[in-house]
């Protein structure tokens, strides 16, 4: 009923405007796009702008407070910011590091799954979970195992006694990222391997069959059948894990939160600490922005790999 009375409307209205029919159903599209315009205008469109604007402003939040023009200000500080240059660091050696093993352990088991018959749902739910659970949850049970006092301490202490004295696995920089990474690979693997396992079942039985007339062997598949049938899969994982990467957030906030002396900062942590917690809004608008330019850049140089490896 709801759309017989839009249809009624839109055609009224078209009828009023002395409209052709084709020019009827142009204003019927419109009118049943325009809900979804504006909502895109309003929180995705204007937002970007509205940041792209602020990043050449030392911005203000208070009412009546004047927001200072200070043209590339803001980015000349976050290139000689030494925080954003170890943020940045870590978020290339947490990029780095959990989306090629990511995707190595997805396919590996995706492969493993593709060739069994019985419990195949079983395990792909079984592998699935840790991408159902919440991001909160896992980063405060993987901070509640390795901080000082946790579960992997006294197991190391009191049940096992290989030390005596707790290691202070958050305390140090690379030990603190290791965690981080270990929490990102887990939570990932799962996604990965039902991407993989979807895109090798969609591989023609035929080329299997034919690589069986010729005698060759499961490594002779997987890396002459296998791998080049799912390279556009491939691609797609790295470009998707590679922006998650970058957008890590909740772990590192949760888990160490930057600590110690922001070492453990991510681009978009620390983002955050200057724009909440120094109430550098510009300064942290102008962040945003080199971070999405790396994004592009690095999305473009994956995109060209891929291109040269199926020519």
């Amino acid at each position: 009923m709801a759309r017989n009375s839009i249809y009624a409307i839109n055609t009224s209205l078209a009828g009023k405007l002395g409209l052709n029919h084709f020019n009827k159903r142009r204003v019927q599209i419109f009118l049943l796009l325009l809900p979804g315009l504006v909502v895109i205008t309003m929180f995705t469109i204007y937002p970007i702008v509205k940041m792209f604007v602020m990043s050449f402003f030392d911005w203000k939040m208070g009412l009546g407070q004047l927001s200072n023009f200070i043209l590339f200000d803001n980015y000349k500080e976050v290139f000689t910011d030494t925080v954003f240059r170890a943020a940045m660091y870590n978020t290339f050696l947490y990029a780095i590091v959990t989306v090629p093993v990511q995707i190595a352990i997805g396919l590996i088991i995706a492969v493993l799954l593709n060739s069994i018959g019985k419990l195949r749902i079983t395990f792909r739910v079984f592998y699935y979970l840790p991408v159902v659970t919440s991001w909160v949850i896992a980063a405060i049970v993987f901070r509640c195992i390795f901080q000082n006092i946790g579960l992997l301490n006294y197991f190391l202490c009191d049940v096992l006694h290989f030390t005596g004295d707790n290691v202070k696995w958050l305390d140090s920089r690379f030990s603190a990222l290791a965690i981080l990474m270990l929490l990102g690979i887990w939570k990932g693997i799962g996604w990965n391997m039902v991407v993989f396992l979807a895109a090798i079942q969609s591989i023609p039985v035929e080329l299997y069959e034919v690589a069986d007339i010729d005698r060759c062997n499961a490594v002779k598949k997987f890396f002459y059948i296998t791998l080049p049938s799912i390279k556009n899969t491939t691609l797609f994982a790295f470009v998707m894990l590679t922006i998650g990467a970058f957008n890590v957030f909740t772990s590192i906030k949760l888990i160490t939160d930057g600590k110690p002396y922001h070492q453990t900062e991510m681009v978009l942590t620390w983002m955050y600490y200057k724009a909440f917690h120094d109430i550098e809004f510009g300064y942290a608008a102008a962040l945003s922005y080199i971070v999405a330019l790396a994004i592009t850049i690095l999305t473009i140089l994956q995109f060209r790999f891929f291109k040269r490896l199926r020519d």
